[in-house]
């Protein structure tokens, strides 16, 4: 099998990530922050070893700041939901996932919150900063962007939205799905808020477990309430993360597995990782735009994640001849209909190739030879 649907979930995990959740298992049974006997105290220390590693990572310096949800979407909501009053105005790109449009509209459904789409596929950073200053109004609350798009391998310059977004007051929430793991992200010098990204797919973890990172000062109303091993007393959820967000019991082995995926990709080496996927990239690229009923979409983005369509077949129909041949690709929408809309896609949306840290040009030659 070859499996070319990284975007969706990363596969397969590597050894290190399958190991750190047996250990897990075997070695931190406990519930984290709800007793002092060994085991708990194990898991309670995987926890914390997971966030400060997280912390590293993303640039923040503040382990405390990194909250463990359940997933992405989890996290997404929790800054939205949280971060939003009545009467607050939302710019977002045309890029987005369903976990940031749905969430807004179930607000815009409630009343009281109203948002607006800006462009950016095919534009410069300076037309994505002059879209975003014509669509900024004087109840503009926030600015949220996803960093690299789910369905190709166009980003986002965050550094220059978040200063943007520094210079007009607005607070920036940044969905890094598929940039976490993928891209370099540094919260304190992009400006970032609040960013949600996932533990099982860039990061190489196992399903269960999504991070949302705080910038200083940043504090979401609750979106779930409960049990968090401390203050119990009080009826409130406690003042500060990440015990503040982390109601019930928290995923310890995913949770190991993210970290051991984090120490992977760092002996391995970022840049490697990426250099290696924008290889495979073009490669790919470069003989499916030598096929003369084949179409692509964003290929001038090189990165981690190529859509195309043949003409004539819907998505669907491909991607279960590919299955029949061992490859796993994802064909639809892929929950993104604006960034859909954006490319250009027919109604049944393309097919999807996403690359990973462990994909080969082997996996390469065999797509271009079951498509061909």
């Amino acid at each position: 099998m070859i499996y070319l649907d990284n975007a969706a979930t990363s596969f397969p995990k590597p050894r290190p990530v399958r190991e750190a959740v047996l250990r897990a298992m075997r070695d931190c049974g406990g519930n984290p922050g709800r007793g002092a006997h060994r085991l708990s105290l194990a898991a309670a220390r995987c926890v914390y070893d997971c966030r400060e590693a997280v912390s590293e990572l993303l640039g923040l310096g503040a382990p405390e700041r990194i909250v463990f949800t359940t997933n992405t979407t989890h996290a997404l909501n929790i800054a939205i939901k949280g971060l939003l009053h009545r009467g607050d105005h939302v710019l977002i790109s045309e890029l987005e996932h369903n976990a940031v449009r749905r969430p807004l509209c179930r607000l815009t459904e409630a009343g009281g919150v109203s948002f607006d789409v800006f462009p950016v596929a095919g534009r410069s950073t300076e037309e994505i900063l002059a879209a975003l200053s014509e669509r900024c109004l004087p109840h503009t609350r926030a600015v949220i962007c996803t960093h690299a798009s789910n369905i190709c391998s166009l980003t986002l310059p965050l550094a220059a939205i978040g200063s943007f977004c520094r210079a007009h007051g607005l607070l920036f929430l940044v969905d890094a799905a598929q940039s976490a793991g993928h891209l370099p992200i540094d919260m304190k010098s992009m400006q970032i808020d609040a960013l949600a990204a996932p533990g099982h797919k860039g990061l190489l973890g196992i399903s269960g477990c999504g991070i949302l990172a705080l910038g200083e000062g940043i504090l979401p109303e609750t979106l779930t309430e409960g049990g968090s091993g401390v203050h119990s007393m009080s009826a409130r959820m406690p003042d500060e993360p990440p015990e503040r967000y982390e109601a019930g019991t928290l995923p310890v082995p995913a949770i190991a597995s993210l970290r051991a995926g984090i120490d992977f990709l760092r002996e391995r080496g970022l840049d490697t990782v990426r250099a290696k996927e924008e290889e495979l990239f073009c490669s790919l690229r470069d003989r499916l735009s030598s096929l003369p009923d084949v179409t692509l979409y964003a290929p001038e983005a090189v990165g981690a994640v190529l859509l195309f369509n043949r003409k004539g077949v819907a998505p669907a129909a491909v991607a279960r001849e590919l299955d029949n041949c061992g490859i796993c690709v994802r064909a639809g929408l892929h929950c993104a209909p604006l960034a859909h809309a954006a490319l250009g896609t027919p109604e049944g949306g393309a097919v999807r190739i996403s690359l990973g840290p462990l994909n080969t040009v082997r996996d390469a030659d065999a797509l271009w030879r079951a498509l061909k």
